[in-house]
Parts: C-alpha cells; structure tokens; sequence
C-alpha cells in the first residue's frame, strides 16, 4: 500500500468520504484522528500515538485488538476458504458456532439464523416474527409494539420499531406503523412519576397496549435491562421480568435485542439472564465475533422453528438471506472468542472490574454538572445537565458531550458520546489499572468543560 503522510490521508478522507452519524460540515473543517493499528485494549493512529478504547471500537472489541487466539484462528481459516454461500449449503464453523452459541443462550432458544450485522439480526427477527403468526393461519396478529428511546438498528423495519427522534423522525413515510410504549427512563419519566412509588407504570402501560390491542399484537421488542443508544437508559428492577410476564399472558412474542447487551457487557453472558427471562426470539451482534468482523444470529424456539416446516407449494420457507450469511472469517472469530471466554474465565475475572468502576463512578455522580449515572456490568453513560436541581439539559447546539470527548481524548481516551450522555464502554480485557485512568480523565475533563 502506497505511503501517505497525515495531511494527504486527511485531505483524502475529506474530499472522499462519508461518514455515518457525523455532521460532514463540521468534520471537514476538523482535525482528524486516523486510525492505523490495534494493539490490546488500544488504537493507534498513523502519528502512532495510542489511546485508550473506551467504546470498543462501537461496542464490538470484546478481548482487546489483536488477540493472538482470534488471529490464528482467522490465518488459519484463510488457508481454507474466505467466502462461500450459505444459502443452499454449509460449512465446519457455521455447525460448529453454532452449537456453541446454543449452549450459551436461554434454553428455550434452539434454532440459529445468521447474518452479518445488529440490523439484520433484528429485521429478521421481525420477519419471523410476522410470519410466524402468518404460517399459523392468524395474519391478524400484525402488530408490533416497542418503546420510546429505543434503537434495534438503521434498517427500514428496525428503525420501524426504534424510537429516536433525532434518528428516525425523517425516514416516517417510509416505516411500517408501530405502537409505542413509556421508556423507562426514571430520571426523566414520560408519566411525570418517581421510582419505586410509580410501581413500575410504564410496565402496566405496556400491558394495557396489549389488552387494547388483543389478539392483533404479533411482538413485543425490547433492548433488556439498558437501552443503549437511547442515551444509556437502565432498566428499573423488574421491569423486564414484568415485561416478559405480560406479552406471554397476552400471547404474544418476546424479542430480546442483546445485540449491545450480549457477550459479557452487563457483567452475565446476556442481560436478560438479570432477571432469567426466557425470549421467543433474540438478536445478537457486536461482540459475537469479540468485535472482529461482520457476524450477527437471531436465535428462535422450536416452536416458531416449527412453524417454518412444510410442503414446498406450501410456501411456509422463511424467504431471507444475506450474501455473507454465517461468513467462514467471521465464524472462526466467533468461534475463537467463545473459546476463550472459557479458557480465560472472562465473566468471572470480570466481576472485581464492575465493582472497581462502580465505586469510581460515585465520584463522577456527585459533579455539578452530572445529572445522573446509570450502569450495569461494564456499560456507563454519564447524563450531562446544565442545571442538577431542574435537570435542565444544555442546549443541544452547544456539543456539550462532544466537547468532554475531545477533552478526554486530550488524555489519550476515545470515547464517543450519545448527545449529552459520556459513555464508557471498554473492552472487557480492561485492566483495573486503565479503569482508574478512564474515570480520571472523564471526570477532568467533565470539569474542564462544564465548568469553565
């Protein structure tokens, strides 16, 4: 590959490239940071200065950059083949990951479709789901019912069931009709209520949707115990055991979005075994591949499995598919990282990490400028407010949370923000040691803008 300095690669990207969730306006006239190398839990760039990955690379880097096992893994597939269908056929590692994954999951789930991103895994999860219902004779069932703040993915049927404004209110005309319920965001309650005296409202509205909508409701979607690209909002106690509770008294299915949640994030291999929920359906990403390449599933139970079998001119086959459909590079990773969540013990010698950065965020909470700090497992996010008495939010034109981000990055830290909300979400291979340098930084760099 040809050489080229900082600027010439800068102007390059400048003149070439766009970048998603980011105000080209704004980058064009930025210093940027290039990206050149990984080595354990840091990125380096091309002046080969590191930092500190404190999002995982978007919530995917699971064992750290460069971990020698998923390496050899990968070489060692490319010695094989990179890339062959899988519609039609099948390969050694999509058999083998697979029944992997199926000893890991809810025991209800017993059947593995693959695919290649969060979005996908959800979108397919939607499809079952309908024609589930439909493969059964009760294509009246046709309704799907999410949350407000919610995120599953930018494609046309997950953004359908997201709940983001700011992502999703443009693309309206094009998104089949959902039905909304509260967040439960008690720092900010859409019921005007407060934790624990609410006695979980926002749970009961869910299950009022479903009375009103008896019969009609194909599934309910949710991201369990946090919402994460919502701003990090964490789920009071027992509202997702409360959740499951009531779509299984209506009928109707539970689809869990452990694309962000999924392989050790909340301290638990899957969030909803917090409180042992047991979906119909489950979509997951990010890290199924300990972050290292394109690779999402969306598991099911027998019985929606079931559902799918038949005749050929029945025409009951679930007609989805993806060219890079369980891709053999993206399995052998995946088959890799699994492996050493075994062998290295990851969620055991992870709980001292959570404990050590639950009492280093305390003093983060107590910031003038810190509304709130909501977490579970190794999953932040730090609501930034103008005002801690009123809660009064800083005026979204103001980048409040970017600003503390290139602040922090100042001290050899990438993080990136959900508006206001910091969020911190380092690989699980983060050493207590590197923990204590995160919340440092942030903290100074909380101070540095919000206070000047």
């Amino acid at each position: 590959m040809k050489h080229l300095s900082y600027q010439q690669l800068a102007d390059l990207d400048k003149a070439r490239i766009w970048h998603p969730f980011t105000q080209m306006k704004s980058w064009e006239n930025e210093e940027i940071l290039i990206i050149e190398r990984g080595r354990g839990n840091y990125l380096i760039d091309v002046n080969g200065r590191r930092y500190l990955d404190g999002v995982s690379s978007l919530w995917a880097t699971v064992h750290g950059h460069r971990k020698k096992e998923i390496d050899r893994a990968i070489r060692e597939q490319l010695t094989r083949i990179a890339h062959s269908t899988f519609l039609g056929l099948s390969h050694p590692g999509a058999i083998i990951l697979s029944d992997m994954l199926l000893e890991i999951v809810p025991n209800r789930l017993k059947r593995v479709f693959y695919s290649d991103s969060g979005a996908t895994a959800v979108e397919i999860a939607i499809k079952i789901a309908l024609q589930y219902w439909f493969n059964r004779g009760r294509s009246r069932r046709n309704i799907f019912v999410s949350l407000n703040n919610a995120y599953h993915g930018d494609t046309i049927g997950s953004v359908s069931v997201g709940g983001i404004g700011v992502f999703h209110a443009t693309y309206k005309p094009l998104l089949f009709k959902t039905v909304k319920a509260p967040s439960p965001y008690c720092y900010r309650c859409e019921l005007g209520l407060a934790y624990p005296s609410c006695k979980l409202a926002c749970v009961r509205k869910i299950d009022d949707i479903l009375a009103h909508h008896e019969g009609r409701v194909a599934a309910l979607i949710l991201e369990p115990m946090i919402q994460a690209a919502g701003g990090f909002i964490t789920s009071p106690p027992g509202y997702l055991k409360a959740a499951a509770t009531i779509a299984k008294r209506h009928d109707v299915l539970l689809i869990l979005d452990e694309v962000a949640t999924g392989f050790g994030r909340t301290g638990k291999m899957f969030a909803c075994e917090h409180e042992q929920v047991q979906p119909d359906i489950m979509a997951v990403a990010k890290g199924i591949s300990g972050g290292y390449l394109p690779l999402a599933a969306t598991f099911t139970t027998k019985q929606i499995y079931d559902a799918f079998l038949g005749e050929y001119a029945e025409k009951k086959t679930f007609y989805h598919g993806h060219t890079y459909t369980a891709n053999p590079l993206a399995v052998a990773a995946g088959i890799a990282s699994l492996r050493l969540f075994k062998q290295e013990k990851i969620l055991y010698r992870l709980q001292p990490k959570i404990r050590l950065l639950s009492r280093g965020l305390q003093r983060i909470a107590d910031l003038e400028h810190v509304g709130q700090v909501r977490r579970i497992g190794m999953m932040t996010g730090i609501e930034l407010v103008k005002d801690k008495h009123t809660k009064k939010p800083f005026p979204f034109e103001h980048r409040t949370g970017a600003r503390v981000c290139a602040e922090v990055r100042k001290h050899g830290i990438i993080l990136r923000p959900l508006d206001d909300v910091i969020v911190l979400m380092p690989p699980l291979s983060i050493t207590e040691h590197e923990i204590a340098q995160l919340l440092a930084a942030v903290e100074q760099a909380i101070r540095t803008v919000t206070e000047a």
